[in-house]
């Protein structure tokens, strides 16, 4: 297979080694249960991958640590000190770094592997080696914010990717898609006074973090209108998928004209998920990356990078993440969803009303963005 149609992959074991410790509270009466941020739910997609075949069908990318250096362009260095200090100490079992960010000693190290396996993805992507690339790592990334970790999240792993595709590849439009159930707050906050990166999140609404996420927030100064949020109603199914796809993200790419498309890449707006109210399927999630694919196509040499984030159905996420892989390697095996009829039977897949005036306040951002593109054009500005 020729590099053109090659779709690269990451992993790495030590990825399943990172550990949150058990969820479990004496004083409020909560029994040691297994943290929902667990290898299982990547493991199980990767065994997936290998028993259906397509694992043989995709090229293997050697992750490799990320440097101080690459991940200071989007953290703070007394933050990544701090971090490796804990993680450089065994004295206990767990640091407690930020909000629901707990190190283990060694947690350090993988987090670094974790950014510098996607930086090889992109360095793959970059040179055509493989023409796009699914990156299945833990920890996860996009809730980590420039100084703290939160939710599951050390390194900001798309963020840094983003940076790098800037500063070591020149390049001035780099377009981040994020359709994790929870707000990718880290990532936005990163880049909303950059108009060098189109940051998009589809995202339930006010369900973490509760804060951010409001289709009010598009960016500031020069990266005003670069920001697009479009935080959908608890109880959203495929119509409020394929209508916010279809009347602003793609809408935004297309107008954007990236070079490089990123996805966060996150299984947690599937119906079985227990951190959501979405209801998705495998079908919703391959929909999805077949249209950012076809941007790509477009506008980018096809260029497309995603990088796994949360999802904590151990059941569901292999059946949406192998849907997904398969859209993106245009690779069939012959496995079949179990799921796909139950949750496609499900009321209110249509889109509702008031998830409907959820769209139309994000199209109003949109309309923000294609001025501002028109400005750029216009005064032959290089960054868009």
């Amino acid at each position: 297979m020729s590099a053109e149609n090659t779709t690269g992959y990451v992993w790495h074991e030590l990825y399943m080694w990172h550990d949150q410790g058990p969820l479990a509270s004496v004083s409020s009466y909560l029994q040691p249960v297994r943290h929902w941020e667990g290898p299982e739910t990547k493991r199980r997609l990767h065994n997936l991958l290998s028993a259906s075949g397509l694992l043989d069908e995709l090229q293997m990318i050697k992750p490799r640590p990320a440097t101080i250096e690459e991940v200071a362009r989007v953290h703070d260095l007394s933050y990544l000190k701090r971090m490796k200090a804990c993680s450089d100490d065994d004295s206990k079992g767990h640091h407690n770094l930020g909000h629901e960010a707990n190190l283990a000693p060694g947690g350090y190290d993988i987090a670094m592997l974790a950014a510098g396996g996607a930086l090889a993805a992109l360095k793959a992507v970059m040179e055509a080696s493989v023409r796009n690339a699914y990156v299945l790592v833990r920890p996860p990334g996009h809730h980590a914010e420039r100084d703290r970790p939160m939710g599951f999240c050390f390194i900001n792993n798309i963020a840094v990717v983003a940076a790098h595709a800037i500063q070591e590849y020149g390049l001035s439009r780099v377009a981040i898609v994020d359709w994790d159930v929870h707000h990718g707050n880290g990532t936005q906050h990163m880049f909303e006074e950059e108009d060098r990166v189109l940051f998009i999140s589809i995202h339930q609404d006010r369900l973490y973090p509760h804060d951010t996420g409001h289709v009010s927030e598009k960016g500031k100064g020069s990266g005003e209108g670069f920001t697009i949020n479009i935080p959908l109603p608890p109880g959203s199914g495929s119509g409020a998928y394929k209508a916010a796809f279809e009347r602003v993200v793609i809408p935004a790419l297309d107008a954007y004209e990236p070079e490089l498309i990123l996805v966060s890449c996150g299984f947690d707006a599937a119906y079985l998920d227990p951190l959501s109210h979405i209801m998705l399927s495998s079908e919703d999630f391959r929909f999805m990356m077949k249209e950012v694919k076809e941007v790509a196509r477009r506008h980018s040499k096809g260029r497309l990078i995603c990088l796994h984030e949360g999802g904590y159905s151990e059941l569901y996420v292999p059946f949406c993440g192998l849907a997904s892989i398969e859209e993106l390697s245009g690779i069939s095996t012959q496995v079949q969803d179990p799921c796909l009829s139950e949750v496609q039977s499900f009321g209110y897949h249509e889109l509702q009303l008031h998830q409907n005036s959820a769209i139309s306040q994000a199209e109003e951002v949109l309309h923000v963005l294609l001025e501002r593109v028109e400005q750029k054009h216009i005064t032959g500005s290089t960054t868009v």
